[in-house]
């Protein structure tokens, strides 16, 4: 009787055994991630690529982005430019108006009545107020995705838990909160941020619930959930990146409306207090002598509208590169 030898399966006759571990040219192993690493990878360059070109295309938004870039390095660099501190007094040039000389240089934008030179103010209140408003917008966005999603894809009893805080806080008085508590703590900056934080994001989260709602019905997700993948873990990777042009333009105009809230509490008293300062405070010392120097509130009002309205912008700019309908966006008509 004839005996058929065994096929050969070393590595010379072409076959490779199933239960060998994949090797490459240099001899390590190849995990499985590797082979959708690179492909997931272009893609997402591809994608920021695509935004990117969308953004540029859209002039008004570059305008804004260049104007706030130019805020952000005159907030960190000016201070450079002055021989003065936002707390020094020169009393030798009391109520000066921009340009004047004074003990140590020149006052680019003036000096108020106890002698404070106004240039190195604008340039800590405006680092101040940058300061809060990325803060805020930074911790209500993380709050209010991450509760959002995870009442999105659990729904049921923790849907209604969480949506019935955020429709409970909405009701509360934000405004006599953030008065009382910044009165108690002195005016302390760090404070008025947990607090803005703690009372805003309730909207933010309410909105984020309702798309997310939709992405849990996905097949991806469905997928997920049935490989056994935990629940956070499906709703930080799966979930909240399908919605991230929502967190991203929520967060851009977070900025704006935090420099709004915080100005506005501080114009009228409840914000940030001496002797530190931001913009809404120096627009308050402003208001009161603006007929005898008006250079004292002109100054911090160009720099807050211009940190607004380039915001803005940079805001729509965003809204329209992610919306791929938009005109805005870079389609041409």
């Amino acid at each position: 009787m004839t005996m058929i030898p065994p096929e050969p399966r070393g590595p010379e006759s072409g076959h490779r055994d199933a239960t060998a571990p994949l090797m490459g040219e240099t001899g390590g192993l190849l995990r499985e991630t590797d082979a959708t690493a690179a492909p997931l990878t272009r893609r997402r360059r591809g994608r920021t690529a695509i935004l990117a070109k969308r953004y540029a295309r859209n002039r008004p938004a570059l305008f804004g982005l260049g104007i706030f870039g130019l805020l952000v390095a005159f907030a960190v660099f000016g201070g450079l430019f002055t021989a003065y501190s936002y707390t020094d007094v020169d009393f030798l040039a009391i109520g000066f108006p921009p340009g004047s000389a004074g003990s140590d240089g020149t006052h680019w934008f003036g000096t108020d009545d106890a002698g404070n030179d106004l240039y190195a103010q604008v340039v800590h209140g405006l680092r101040r107020s940058l300061t809060i408003a990325v803060a805020v917008s930074v911790g209500t966005t993380l709050i209010a995705a991450l509760l959002g999603g995870f009442a999105a894809y659990f729904g049921g009893w923790v849907q209604r838990i969480v949506l019935g805080v955020v429709y409970l806080l909405l009701v509360v008085p934000t405004f006599l909160i953030l008065a009382l508590v910044s009165t108690s703590t002195g005016g302390d900056w760090r404070w008025l941020i947990v607090v803005l934080i703690a009372f805003g994001w309730m909207m933010l989260a309410r909105v984020i619930h309702s798309p997310a709602l939709t992405v849990r019905e996905r097949s991806y997700v469905t997928a997920a959930r049935y490989m056994g993948v935990s629940a956070p873990v499906i709703i930080v990777r799966h979930i909240l990146p399908n919605i991230a042009s929502l967190l991203v333009i929520n967060f851009a105009l977070g900025i704006v409306a935090t420099v709004l809230t915080e100005t506005g509490l501080s114009f009228l008293g409840f914000g940030v207090t001496i002797p530190d300062v931001t913009l809404g405070s120096l627009l308050q010392a402003g208001a009161g002598t603006l007929a005898a120097s008006p250079w004292l509130f002109w100054f911090p009002a160009a720099a807050l509208s211009l940190l607004t309205v380039s915001m803005a912008l940079v805001a729509d700019g965003l809204r329209d590169a992610f919306d791929p309908t938009s005109g805005g966006g870079g389609v041409r008509r």
